[in-house]
């Protein structure tokens, strides 16, 4: 299978955030929207995304990460490094995108594809994400631990990205939020089953029919994420949390695969609340598309200057 990926090395530097004397990493660019870093200090495989013209899951960046996970399942859980192949045993989802983790969809491709009444468009899109979504959800059919690292703005599909993962590590000063209540939608990329599973339903509605915005030790309260830090300290967290594992990595492995096959996720449901998503976004009057490009220009307000 064309995973699009050479085989061969690409780089090799000193990893951004962990800072390690003497250690170095391999980077894979899978685009100039996303790539994969190996850190062999922690046998982690860390995805990076830095979508443009603003950080949300654009129809590229969603093809991006659907060749990383066709990657990593196809890796049978090993990472080429340094002329061997050496272990996969944690994948991480961040962003490299500074105060931004993932502001959601992409609303103004909504706003375009539901006037035109598009209705197999959106459906696309919402299986392209659902997934991505659901690979990583699995751990990519691998005996890995995934991780979320949530470093600023976690909105809409960004959260629901963030969710798919076995544990969520967030810096103090992140937010997270659903705010497609707003314009009168609802998130139809798993926020509902991956809360659901998390919190329940009382919870899960609450989060959900609210638009608020939380801070990240909210969500801790809740129960949606397990780890809050200080801000700058989410690489070491990371790094030390996977330490702090590593004597029952395998036991902890097994406990998150019985926890998916006992109150797991599947992907008929994922497909089918997207389905109802598409129904629910065709419904949308044109007062509620105004208020959904307000939000948009929103979004616009808290990219950084340098991406623009």
């Amino acid at each position: 299978m064309d995973m699009h990926i050479p085989n061969t090395l690409r780089h090799v530097g000193t990893p951004v955030g962990l800072k390690q004397p003497g250690a170095e990493y391999s980077t894979h660019f899978f685009s100039d929207q996303l790539s994969a870093e190996y850190h062999p200090a922690t046998c982690a495989l860390w995805s990076r995304w830095t979508p443009s013209p603003r950080p949300n899951f654009n129809p590229g960046l969603l093809q991006d990460l659907d060749r990383y996970c066709q990657f990593v399942a196809a890796s049978e859980a090993q990472f080429w490094h340094g002329g061997r192949p050496s272990p996969i045993q944690y994948t991480v989802l961040a962003s490299g995108v500074p105060g931004v983790f993932n502001l959601g969809g992409d609303l103004g491709l909504f706003i375009q594809l539901i006037e035109r009444e598009d209705r197999a468009a959106l459906l696309a899109y919402g299986m392209s994400c659902v997934r991505v979504l659901y690979s990583n959800y699995r751990g990519h059919g691998l005996p890995v631990c995934t991780l979320s690292l949530v470093q600023g703005e976690c909105l809409g599909g960004g959260f629901e990205a963030a969710m798919s993962s076995d544990v969520i590590v967030a810096e103090r000063h992140a937010r997270f939020g659903f705010p497609e209540i707003i314009f009168n939608l609802f998130p139809g990329m798993g926020a509902y089953s991956f809360l659901d599973r998390r919190v329940g339903r009382r919870v899960t509605e609450e989060i959900l029919s609210s638009g608020s915005i939380y801070g990240a030790d909210d969500m801790l309260a809740f129960g949606v994420i397990d780890h809050v830090v200080n801000t700058g300290e989410g690489e070491a967290e990371v790094a030390a949390l996977i330490a702090r594992q590593a004597k029952f990595r395998n036991g902890l492995s097994g406990i998150a695969a019985a926890r998916r096959r006992v109150n797991g996720v599947s992907l008929q449901e994922l497909v089918d609340v997207v389905e109802l998503w598409v129904d629910a976004a065709c419904r949308l009057s044109r007062r509620d598309l105004r208020l959904m490009q307000r939000l948009v220009a929103r979004q616009n307000e808290v990219v950084p200057t340098e991406l623009h």
